[in-house]
């Protein structure tokens, strides 16, 4: 059966109008896909990846940043590129350059009542919430760091070709206070969920980071990689976090079953909030000139 969507003309247009409409986005450029691949190569030399900072203004300004926030304790200001790789690490480096390849080739939203600027504090939130959750498990993290920066992408790809209609789903959330998962599928008749994975099969993103766009509502599927139940549990944290300071923040409820995969202790959950709230603050300074 065709699915509709009501505008608020009362014209429909078909879920195929819709697709139509994300597969006429950009791919990725190849310079972007080239340094994304390179990044997930654990063999890469810091030095190479200095080598690739260096070639973008941009990136490098927001290296220096970072490097100079005060979560590192620098004694004095970092001037150089290879002070400040010295300082970050090669981790934070590879994360601070994907943060800046999806900011800078993204869509960007212009729908009224959507914060454009809380909405990636929340999406750079769970990425670190979730990388922090896999180093806790010994589990590869760089995967982990990109599904939860790209778990809500879906979401922009909506208010950014849909704004008029994502407006209707921002009221219908607050009149009927529900989440706007629950308002897109009201309203639009699609969520973010499945809009998400349509890019992400446009951009050809790894089956584990598709695997953490279509779990992180709903991670019970024991199909889906263990990324999944990561990115919805990090999700969780970071929204009763409520670092965005949102007096609407609705906390999901956390799926007994990604509980259970993860298993962590009191301990390590309390460590987790605590290193997220610190790592957070000196990432969103990225903010200021994505």
């Amino acid at each position: 059966m065709t699915q509709f969507i009501t505008d608020v003309d009362d014209h429909q247009i078909s879920l195929e109008e819709v697709i139509n409409k994300i597969n006429d986005l950009p791919m990725l450029p190849d310079v972007a896909k080239e340094m994304l691949s390179d990044l997930n190569n654990d063999d890469i030399s810091l030095d190479a990846i200095v080598e690739k900072v260096a070639l973008d203004q941009a990136l490098a300004a927001k290296v220096l940043r970072l490097a100079n926030a005060s979560i590192y304790g620098a004694n004095s200001k970092v001037v150089t590129i290879q002070q400040a790789v010295a300082m970050l690490g090669i981790k934070n480096l590879k994360n601070l350059i994907r943060l800046s390849i999806f900011t800078k080739h993204l869509p960007h939203a212009a729908c009224r009542g959507f914060d454009n600027q809380a909405y990636w504090r929340h999406n750079i939130a769970t990425a670190i919430c979730a990388e922090l959750i896999s180093r806790t498990l010994h589990m590869k993290h760089d995967f982990a760091f990109t599904a939860g920066l790209l778990h809500d992408i879906g979401r922009l790809v909506l208010v950014s070709r849909f704004p008029r209609k994502y407006e209707q789903v921002i009221e219908s959330a607050k009149r009927s206070d529900t989440s706007l998962l629950e308002a897109e599928r009201s309203v639009l008749g699609v969520d973010h969920v499945a809009v998400g994975l349509v890019l992400a099969l446009q951009w050809n993103f790894s089956d584990a980071i598709q695997d953490g766009i279509r779990g992180h509502h709903d991670p019970d599927d024991k199909e889906l990689n263990s990324v999944a139940a990561i990115v919805h549990v990090a999700n969780a944290i970071v929204h009763a976090l409520d670092l965005n300071n949102d007096e609407r923040e609705l906390v999901p409820l956390i799926s007994q079953h990604a509980w259970d995969v993860l298993s962590l202790s009191d301990e390590a959950y309390l460590a987790i909030f605590h290193e997220t709230e610190l790592r957070v603050e000196a990432m969103n300074q990225m903010l200021q000139s994505s």
